[in-house]
């Protein structure tokens, strides 16, 4: 909670001054201020000089979303305090505030996306597929976590609401790689950099919602939920496939040299300490006998290994439907993979809360049921005109 209220708090200011140079030329920019003086005011010149005309074309909307984006980064924080200290009242009122300033910061982005050519937005198709992605992502979990917390499911509201603020702080995190990504591969372009970033930044930000959700659920089973739905066999075979099309992204990777390895490499490492994290919890869980932390993190895990075998499948039609070069559509595939495959898995763990909720009630019922008709039977047999 620490980290990620920093984090916020200091991008907060940046998001909503962005755009102003754009709407009102020589206005400050704090971002542009910081990354001059972190990398050099030669690469912010080079980064920014082909963002002009496509913002242009949608310089409202993308000063609301950007503004509000900035609102965001402190509402996120106050939501997290106020459930952590239980102030439900003003919760609530925060969480409604939350959702109508992600809706609409949302539909600036949206409506900027569909003004925009792929080919035409800031870092390419690439960046336009994935900031397409994570609108629609963000737009669902904030609509599943108000739905969850009408039905009074707090547990699935929470895990909704980590997942949608996952999506948004993709952007503070953007940020600081713009930053430290230079130094780490000194003579890249902000271009290159972003397209080494998106490889991963979906992995990184609902693997971060998936460890705080599980730190925040002490439960050791539920009532209701039975066996997995991700038993041995399913998992295998998640896994098998998952390495099949990992060969293959990496083996497609190579092709394109140095900067295929780069790539390859901004992918892999994070992939890999994600996958170790999820099995090793999800075996020590079990060994403790906690078998709903257990099922949780074999879902995800289930999830992780399908995602290259998403990202295979996706980077065809991105390069037939979209007209896309063959690196670009794969860069494309492996940037979505992980973050849609996070959302099946959570999805699928909501399904399984919903459907364990639904089975005592309906065992319940039955036993209402079969109460009554013993009764109407013995008030029969006594001769009771009831």
């Amino acid at each position: 909670m620490i980290a990620v209220t920093v984090v916020c708090l200091a991008y907060a200011p940046i998001a909503m001054t962005e755009l102003w140079p754009y709407a009102r030329p020589g206005a400050p920019a704090l971002g542009e201020w910081v990354m001059g003086r972190v990398v050099s005011p030669h690469y912010v010149t080079d980064a920014l000089a082909n963002r002009i005309a496509p913002y242009r074309h949608s310089l409202v909307p993308m000063i609301v979303h950007s503004v509000l984006g900035g609102a965001l980064m402190l509402l996120g924080p106050a939501q997290l305090l106020t459930a952590a200290r239980h102030r439900t009242r003003l919760h609530r009122v925060l969480g409604v505030v939350f959702a109508v300033t992600v809706y609409v910061s949302m539909a600036g982005a949206g409506i900027y996306l569909a003004r925009t050519a792929p080919e035409d937005a800031f870092s390419g198709a690439a960046f336009w597929i994935v900031l397409a992605t994570l609108l629609v992502g963000t737009v669902l979990s904030v609509t599943f976590g108000i739905l969850a917390a009408i039905r009074g499911l707090l547990d699935l509201h929470q895990r909704w609401m980590l997942l949608c603020y996952g999506f948004l702080l993709t952007a503070p995190l953007l940020r600081l790689e713009w930053g430290f990504l230079p130094r780490l591969l000194p003579g890249l372009t902000m271009e290159q950099i972003n397209q080494v970033a998106i490889t991963h930044l979906g992995l990184v930000v609902t693997f971060g919602a998936l460890v705080a959700s599980r730190a925040r659920d002490r439960r050791t089973t539920i009532e209701g939920v039975s066996g997995s739905w991700a038993p041995l066999p399913v998992l295998a075979g998640a896994q098998l496939a998952g390495a099949a099309a990992l060969l293959w992204i990496a083996y497609s990777y190579l092709d394109f040299g140095a900067t295929g390895r780069r790539l390859l490499g901004a992918y892999l490492l994070p992939y890999a300490v994600g996958y170790v994290t999820m099995a090793v919890n999800a075996r020590r869980a079990g060994r403790q006998g906690r078998h709903w932390a257990q099922e949780e993190w074999r879902l995800h895990l289930t999830a992780l290994g399908l995602a290259p075998v998403l990202s295979v499948a996706a980077a065809p039609v991105f390069q037939q439907a979209l007209g896309l070069d063959r690196l670009t559509a794969l860069t494309a595939g492996v940037a979505i993979g992980c973050g849609m495959l996070a959302f099946a898995a959570t999805t699928v763990v909501s399904l399984r809360v919903v459907r364990a909720g639904e089975v005592p009630a309906a065992v319940s019922r039955s036993v209402s049921g079969d109460r009554r008709e013993a009764a109407v039977a013995g008030a029969v047999r006594r001769g009771s005109p009831g």
